[in-house]
């Protein structure tokens, strides 16, 4: 099981069975740079170009069509010291007459203080002169060649994962996506330094990040939407529009997922899901809504 360093020397805007840039072994971990939403590098050199350039597409050998993908992210470093953001809420988020007095989207800086692992604005309103947030950082875009061959934007998403903005991805979670071609081909970027449910600003703060991942190939192992899991939970994402029927694909992939690995017919999931599940809005920005549905370890009954 390697380790490899891969600096990208090329980014991609769709994901899709791009030629590999690299090939990896089942169980091998990469560190990845990845660069922010607009294409700037760590040194704050444009390198690549909107919308969410990935880093990509890593070939995993002895994964095919029909295995699942397991994906940890096992650290998300930060590489520079500032992300930026877009100023005032997406307008779709609020009712449609207070539109008009939202703010310019301008574009706002934000700075990284990984000492202190807070995250502060370069240039505050008087009534946010002393607030930061906590330093949280999760990847934005991320999953494998969807099905068919298709190449599609990584602005949207689907179930070969994509720009799901989820903030649950983050260090220690291990995602899983299905394969659809040999290898899996695997893409990852537009890292967030922080960012709240839903992506509702249209941004998260975006920057560049060095990402240390381990990939895992579990064979014959079907799926249709990406799962998940922390050290406390289980997760399913459904990304469609309108929002309830992203709601709905989480939760049909959480039902299938208790009745294959948990042994609960549909009966007793039911029973558990109803008792126990949450939901978080992923994202509410980008063409595909998302939404993971949650499921606490604990909740689940200890088989007999």
């Amino acid at each position: 099981m390697a380790v490899h360093h891969f600096s990208p020397q090329r980014f991609f805007n769709t994901i899709g069975p791009h030629a590999p840039e690299l090939r990896i072994a089942d169980g091998d971990s990469v560190v990845a740079a990845t660069i922010d939403a607009h294409g700037h590098d760590a040194a704050e050199a444009q390198v690549g170009h909107n919308p969410n350039p990935m880093t990509g597409p890593f070939h995993v050998e002895g994964a095919v069509p029909g295995d699942m993908l397991a994906v940890t992210i096992d650290m998300i470093d930060m590489s520079r010291r500032q992300g930026w953001t877009r100023q005032g809420l997406a307008p779709n988020v609020v009712d449609p007459d207070q539109v008009a007095s939202l703010p310019p989207r301008e574009k706002i800086l934000w700075d990284i203080d990984r000492n202190a692992q807070r995250v502060s604005l370069r240039s505050a309103p008087e009534s946010l002169r002393s607030w930061t947030v906590p330093l949280d950082p999760m990847i934005g875009c991320l999953g494998v060649a969807p099905a068919g061959g298709e190449f599609i934007s990584t602005a949207t998403s689907g179930p070969y994962g994509g720009n799901m903005d989820y903030r649950g991805i983050r260090a220690g979670t291990t995602i899983c996506f299905p394969v659809s071609e040999p290898g899996g081909l695997f893409f990852l970027g537009d890292v967030h330094a922080a960012q709240g449910d839903g992506e509702i600003a249209g941004t998260g703060i975006e920057t560049s990040a060095e990402v240390h991942f381990t990939v895992r190939v579990v064979k014959g192992k079907t799926q249709t939407w990406p799962r998940g899991e922390d050290a406390t939970d289980i997760f399913t994402i459904g990304n469609a529009r309108p929002l309830d029927q992203a709601l709905q694909h989480a939760t049909t992939e959480m039902l299938n997922w208790l009745g294959e690995d948990f042994g609960l017919d549909p009966i007793a999931a039911s029973h558990v899901m109803a008792m126990a599940v949450r939901y978080d809005v992923a994202n509410v920005f980008n063409p595909a809504y998302s939404v993971a549905c949650r499921l606490a370890k604990s909740a689940l009954p200890t088989r007999g």
